[in-house]
Order: structure tokens, then sequence, then C-alpha cells
């Protein structure tokens, strides 16, 4: 697992294919994941991109797809949202059993231990970003309602615990785009900033791609960004 910091190379128009994280990678985190700030040359930058890239650009998250077109009302790209088990453009997915309890049981447990609670499309989170203090009880509370409910898998992530569908991950979801045009034949790029986005850093890298960790801590990408804004000049530098 590595540290250190490699700026990622320069993507070349013709052979290449650009999969992005988004919270924590494409912007800022915030308190909350309502407050965040998109600016306004990002979604600019990412339509250049598609087109310079022959469409072949991609936004990977675990935000529900319709929280994510909300941001980013004008992206042209696929989308793999939920973790990969909500695709742009295909088939409704099927909502995980157990979802409406889940909702109520993380909901609270979340007002029980001073946390806050996201309701996802796919799934639930807890956050301890405005109570770092709080990081221990979000884990045993989210540690408490996967052993309650089977249907979803525990997911740790920058400053929260996600409890997403079970077999939802973000490798298999590149795995899935990259089987098919735009995508296919094309040499992955992949960055993201948290333990949610290693399984896809770990897949790209495995087939010779590039692998970009944003921010800190341990990751086995090869290249690292410091944060989003240099995420945002290295993307330029391509556009």
């Amino acid at each position: 697992m590595s540290s250190e910091c490699e700026m990622p190379p320069v993507l070349q128009p013709e052979g290449d294919a650009l999969f992005l994280d988004f919270d924590g990678t494409l912007v800022d985190l915030a308190p909350r994941p309502d407050a965040i700030v998109v600016p306004a040359a990002v979604s600019a930058l990412l339509v250049r991109l598609h087109d310079r890239l022959g469409g072949a650009v991609a936004i990977v998250t675990g935000r529900s797809l319709a929280d994510l077109s909300r941001w980013l009302p004008g992206f042209p790209g696929a989308v793999a949202a939920s973790h990969g088990a909500e695709m742009k453009g295909g088939a409704a997915a099927a909502l995980p059993e157990g979802l409406a309890a889940l909702h109520a049981a993380a909901e609270a447990a979340a007002r029980q231990e001073g946390l806050l609670f996201e309701r996802k499309t796919m799934g639930a989170a807890l956050h301890f970003r405005e109570s770092p203090a709080r990081a221990a009880a979000a884990e045993a509370a989210a540690r408490s309602l996967a052993a309650a409910f089977p249907a979803f898998a525990l997911q740790p992530a920058r400053m929260a615990w996600e409890l997403k569908p079970r077999g939802a991950t973000k490798d298999a979801a590149l795995a899935r785009l990259c089987a098919a045009p735009p995508f296919a034949g094309r040499r992955p790029a992949f960055a993201g900033d948290d333990a949610t986005d290693e399984p896809a850093l770990a897949w790209v890298g495995a087939r010779g791609g590039i692998a970009v960790r944003v921010g800190g801590g341990a990751s086995c990408a090869r290249y690292r960004l410091p944060g989003p804004d240099a995420v945002l000049d290295w993307l330029r530098s391509e556009a």
C-alpha cells in the first residue's frame, strides 16, 4: 500500500477511458452530503473531457443516480451510482429487500447516537463528519444494522459508515462499463478518495491503468493528488 505522491500521467484521447468518483474527488466534502458546493466550471470541464475522449468518461459514485443528476444535470457521460447498483440509461434497479425497515432503523440509530442519517435510494449511511468523536459509535451502530439486514453490506467511507446493496462494488461497475463502448479497448483511469474506491483502484492498477488516490491514507494506487482542486487541475490539462 502506497502513501507516496506521484502525479498521474497525461491521458491519451484516443486510448484512455476516464472514471471519476464524485465526493472528495471532484468536489470537497461538506459537513452534510447536501451541503456540497459544485463549482460551475466542473460541469463544463466534464463536457469537454467527454468530447475529447470520445465519450469515454463516467462518474462512479456511492450517491444515488437521482442525487448525482441533481448536482451534475448536464453531464453527458455514463454514471454508475449507488456503488454500481444503479446505471444511467440502464433498467431500473430492484430495491434491496428490507430497505424501508433499514431506513427506519438507521434513522433511529442516528438520533440515539448523535449521528447524521443519510437516506439513500439503495441503502443508508451514518455520518460523523460533524462529530468526529462519534466515530466508534457510528461503526458500532452500522455493524449492528448490517447484522440485522443481511441484504446490505457494510462499507466504511470517509467520516461515515454505509449500508449498501450486497454485491454492489465500484470495481464491478468498472468491469461492466469497460466491457462496452465507448470504454471497451481503452486503458482505464480512475480517481477516488476513500475506502469505497480502493477495489476500483486495485482493479485499474491490475490492468495497467492509471489509479489515482485523492487525499491522504494508504492506498494501492500508484498515483496521488492532494484534493479535488488538484484533480481539476489535472483534468484541465487533459481538456
